[in-house]
């Protein structure tokens, strides 16, 4: 089974200024809870007990709240504000842990993976990228199925989800024979990045979420510099293509926020919001009222 998870929180944000001047992006809130816990739900529901924050010296806020806060505790329950103290309490199951390792530099994300390899150890393992929300349309969510699918075939798993063609140019698309259903995975050829239209081999674009080898890291280790002067994970994997390793995509069910752009996190809000249990019903009423 895939326990570990890592999430690569390092980066400066720079799509997400000036509000990420001085809060981490991965902690902007979405509807009253940040963008990142809705990533750690995600991963904790697909069956994920350690997640590791591949983090930076700035990013302190992250493991700040998945921490224990004693004072705030006392202080509600000497309030007697229980429904609160449960929220904050809840926020993490108990039998998931956090741990955080440094990124020293800002090398890509390959790098970032790299970084958590003492810790993943010889064990398969789970990438998410917390820019990126994946709200689920059913009760097994879509990183779930990719760790099924993985466990079946032992082939590395990168979430992919259709866009329109014109689009195509804005993301990494896969190289696969045909395109799968939503739910099933299906053997790439590699990724190609950001294509001309008219050119994608596919329109799937990856999500970032991927499921891969313990054998990635010494890959990782070996990849040389490319795009940016960074170590770049897609490099490694087509090194574990080359190597006859089978590496799938599977393609998603659920719906993606990119919530690194601004845009992406005003779409989050508003699709999180409307389904909000407490908060929902008013919402839709407020976004009515400004139908114009």
């Amino acid at each position: 089974m895939i326990k570990k998870a890592i999430l690569p929180v390092a980066g400066l944000g720079t799509r997400f200024l000036p509000a990420s001047k001085s809060i981490p992006k991965e902690m902007v809130t979405v509807v009253d809870r940040p963008a990142i816990e809705y990533v750690v739900r995600e991963a904790v529901e697909a069956g994920i007990e350690q997640i590791i924050l591949v983090t930076h010296s700035s990013k302190a806020s992250i493991e700040n709240y998945f921490d224990r806060n004693f004072e705030l505790e006392t202080a509600l329950e000497q309030k007697k504000k229980f429904d609160l103290l449960k929220e904050i309490t809840d926020i993490l199951p108990k039998h998931v842990s956090v741990v955080s390792v440094r990124q020293p530099q800002p090398l890509g994300l390959g790098h970032a993976v790299l970084c958590a390899k003492d810790i993943v150890g010889d064990e398969a393992f789970a990438v998410l990228l917390p820019d990126v929300l994946v709200k689920n349309q059913s009760s097994d969510n879509d990183l779930s199925l990719m760790i099924q699918r993985f466990e079946q075939s032992q082939a590395a798993q990168i979430m992919v989800e259709a866009v329109s063609d014109h689009l195509v140019d804005q993301y990494g698309i896969v190289d696969v024979a045909v395109t799968p259903n939503e739910g099933e995975s299906i053997t790439m050829q590699g990724i190609v990045e950001k294509p001309a239209v008219g050119t994608a081999p596919s329109n799937l674009s990856v999500v970032g979420r991927y499921i891969l080898p313990a054998q990635i890291m010494g890959l990782l280790a070996d990849t040389p510099r490319g795009a940016g002067n960074e170590i770049q994970l897609t490099d490694a994997i087509a090194a574990l293509q080359r190597s006859e390793e089978t590496v799938e995509a599977y393609r998603m069910k659920g719906q993606t926020f990119d919530c690194g752009s601004k845009l992406g996190y005003l779409k989050a809000v508003l699709h999180y919001g409307i389904e909000h249990p407490k908060l929902g019903v008013e919402f839709k009423g407020l976004i009515q009222e400004l139908a114009l």
